[in-house]
């Protein structure tokens, strides 16, 4: 179980920007690919982007593709989600996830640590 912690949420208008962190208390964060999930009222909780361990490849839901950035800092034990040109769709309660094998990391299902979520609003 790795400890995560997301910060970066807020209201921000359409069109803007948020960057949003999670910090892992985890000495080998490095072999942990991570994930941000997110969750609209009345939805189920849908991928957005992961990472592998190494920061080498990413991966994102159409939806936010061209628009969001993932990345990790390996020495500061931190992924960040950059999300740019935010829509009112794109409402949602974000989390990170940890998962320490590799494989396909589009399922919630496959990751076994999660932060607290945090609240991002975008107003139209």
């Amino acid at each position: 179980q790795v400890q995560l912690v997301e910060s970066g949420g807020g209201l921000v208008q359409a069109g803007g920007s948020l960057r949003l962190s999670c910090a892992a208390s985890e000495r080998t964060f490095r072999n942990y690919a991570m994930g941000w999930f997110r969750q609209a009222p009345g939805k189920e909780r849908e991928f957005v982007a992961a990472i592998r361990g190494s920061g080498a490849m990413a991966y994102y839901a159409d939806s936010v593709k061209g628009r969001f950035t993932i990345s990790r800092d390996n020495g500061k034990n931190t992924v960040y989600l950059q999300m740019n040109s935010l829509k009112p769709e794109d409402t949602a309660v974000y989390y990170c996830a940890a998962r320490n094998t590799a494989g396909e990391l589009t399922s919630w299902t496959k990751y076994g640590s999660w932060g607290q979520g945090t609240q991002v609003t975008v107003s139209s």
